[in-house]
């Protein structure tokens, strides 16, 4: 992340050296006011119930109540990929905080820069097996960036500010302040700001510029280079440099999954999502490259298939701000270690001191492979509609300047396939966890923090019996989403493995079964229960219409209940654990692919 989006800490006016004497659970609030937080998202309990009388008393933080504390933390990721800004959720110790865990993974994975405040037992009751005692900070040790255990109340603005620098800066990520009871109900002066001394986290923004000089050559010598572009650019706020870089090379552009919006899906040097159901042309340009130029991606294996059968001919510059990253999976022939948005710039300068290559040969071959592979669907055969032309007809009607958060599944990769992404920010999903229940809250988060924009929560059914609760959330708090249910009646990314893989026996992946006839739950009554506006729809020709219907509905949240296929699969696909020269083979109606070598 570049360093000008850490949050600043604003000085207290000039006067006396005097500092008020307050309980550690103004501190909290004081703090989270001071680094000028607007919104946090949570839920009280006997362990935090301190923290939450002073913020009744706030008037510059609202507090959004969830109904679940996973909630929260999704809502907090949303925020946060939604805006830039860091996220923040809060909740009681034990079951509270252990029920933020799974969105703590979740950010972990994706680098989202979340802080998540918990309560604590009494210092005193530590280790006792105490009544909602939890160790949460040994718990997510191994999910966060870092985890603070507070005991003493003069600690807390120092923690507090030290998780947001750290949340903020180099890789972001979800950092843990864990506050005992005690430490919130004790008082000390409150000194902001507070002296942040972190030993040892010194993140590398600028890179060393041998390094981006051997960058330089290797492009200008390359026939056949790529950009391989991950989450890093969007995290790193370098969409635009990103841009004049690779207009600058006139290399090919493939965006992963969590990169959907770093570069235009408009622009003529991209060529789509890479991966397990990426485009042909973009799977087989990193395939078949001579050079990698990976920005802010970390060779994850949806990416690569099996990682010694990944790109064997290409050369790799290897760019990220996380040196932990370089090397890990591939080894890099020019690591660079530094934030994208200074490199971006620095690379741009340094490739325009080289002559540079004649990549034509490697264009037409691309450009032959998308003429030869366009992104389409098949109709449907059981006269339910097609999940892809609705997902599709969402972005077209809704536009790029919406945000569309997806749940995990078929869905998902069908929302990252067809609707166009021309602006970072623009694309929420879990990726690295693939965390199904995202959808909704994250929604809900990017909503709050985006409120003139247009927000889809595109969710299977699957997904959305996992955290539909928060649309009482949304309903009571005035935060119209708009949710699309791909409703197809069962868990289908599972089912379509069962289907290509294990002879088509559907183990537990029918959620309707013995119930056809009956729709359990009703979706449409179970919207209007919690105060939305509920539409179903059976038929292609009303899709338009109930989309069209629910941009125009701003005063409750929108539940489109799309009854489609459970036949329609995700194509292109490459088989886990192969090489991804499968997708050569990959059709409308693709073969079953074995798995193996």
């Amino acid at each position: 992340m570049s360093s000008d989006t850490v949050a600043a800490v604003p000085r207290p006016p000039a006067g006396g050296a005097s500092h008020p004497v307050l309980t550690g659970a103004q501190a909290v609030v004081r703090s989270l006011e001071l680094l000028g937080v607007t919104d946090v998202f949570g839920l009280p309990g006997g362990a935090i119930i301190e923290v939450y009388d002073p913020l009744m008393d706030s008037t510059d933080l609202r507090h959004i109540l969830v109904r679940h504390e996973q909630g929260a933390g999704h809502a907090a990721e949303g925020y946060a990929a939604a805006s830039g800004r860091v996220g923040v959720a809060i909740a009681t110790s034990g079951p509270g905080a252990t029920n933020l865990v799974t969105a703590i993974a979740d950010a972990y994975m994706d680098s989202m820069p979340i802080v998540c405040i918990t309560g604590q037992v009494y210092s005193t009751l530590m280790g006792t097996d105490a009544f909602q005692e939890a160790d949460i900070v040994g718990i997510t040790m191994p999910i966060t960036k870092h985890s603070f255990l507070v005991k003493d109340p003069a600690e807390i603005p120092g923690a507090i500010a030290a998780a947001f620098e750290i949340a903020s800066t180099g890789r972001p990520g979800p950092v843990l302040v864990d506050i005992t009871k005690d430490a919130q109900q004790a008082k000390a002066p409150f000194i902001w700001p507070p002296k942040v001394d972190l030993p040892g986290y010194r993140p590398v923004t600028k890179a060393h510029g041998k390094q981006i000089q051997a960058a330089a050559q290797l492009i200008s010598e390359a026939k056949k280079p790529v950009l391989y572009v991950g989450g890093g650019v969007v995290r790193a706020g370098a969409a635009a440099e990103l841009r004049r870089f690779a207009e600058a090379t006139g290399a090919p552009v493939v965006t992963t999954l969590m990169a959907r919006g770093a570069f235009p899906d408009s622009h003529p040097q991209q060529l789509g999502m890479p991966g397990m159901h990426g485009t042909v042309p973009a799977v087989l340009a990193l395939q078949e490259s001579d050079l990698l130029i990976a920005l802010g991606a970390r060779f994850d294996d949806r990416v690569t298939g099996k990682a010694a059968l990944f790109a064997p001919d290409a050369k790799v510059i290897h760019v990220d701000i996380d040196p932990a990253e370089i090397g890990k999976i591939r080894a890099a022939d020019v690591p660079i270690v530094g934030d994208l948005k200074d490199v971006l710039v620095d690379l741009d300068a340094a490739f325009a001191g080289v002559e540079g290559p004649d990549i034509s040969e490697w264009w037409s071959y691309l450009d032959g492979l998308r003429t030869e592979f366009p992104l389409g669907y098949a109709p449907t055969t059981d006269g339910l509609m097609s999940p892809q032309h609705v997902i599709q007809r969402i972005g077209e009607i809704t536009g790029p300047e919406g945000v569309f958060a997806s749940g995990v599944g078929q869905h998902q990769m069908w929302a990252a396939q067809f609707i166009g992404y021309e602006r970072p920010n623009a694309w929420l999903n879990s990726g690295g966890a693939g965390t199904m229940g995202y959808a909704v809250p994250a929604a809900m988060g990017a909503k709050v923090a985006q409120p003139d924009r247009a927000v889809w929560a595109i969710d299977g059914d699957g997904c959305f019996q996992m955290t539909n609760q928060e649309l009482a959330t949304c309903a009571i708090n005035n935060i119209p989403i708009k949710v699309a249910i791909i409703n197809n009646s069962s868990l289908g990314m599972v089912r379509q493995w069962q289907t290509l893989f294990y002879d088509g026996r559907h183990s537990n992946t029918d959620l309707n079964t013995g119930h056809d006839s009956i729709r359990i739950p009703d979706f449409v009554k179970l919207a209007e229960a919690y105060g939305c506006l509920g539409i179903r729809v059976e038929k292609a020709e009303d899709v338009d219409a109930a989309i069209q219907l629910a941009l125009e509905t701003n005063d409750r949240p929108v539940v489109i209940d799309f009854v489609v296929s459970a036949d329609a699969m995700v194509w292109p696909m490459v088989p886990q654990g192969v090489s991804n020269s499968y997708i050569q083979y990959a059709r409308e109606h693709a073969p079953a692919f074995e798995q193996g070598d």
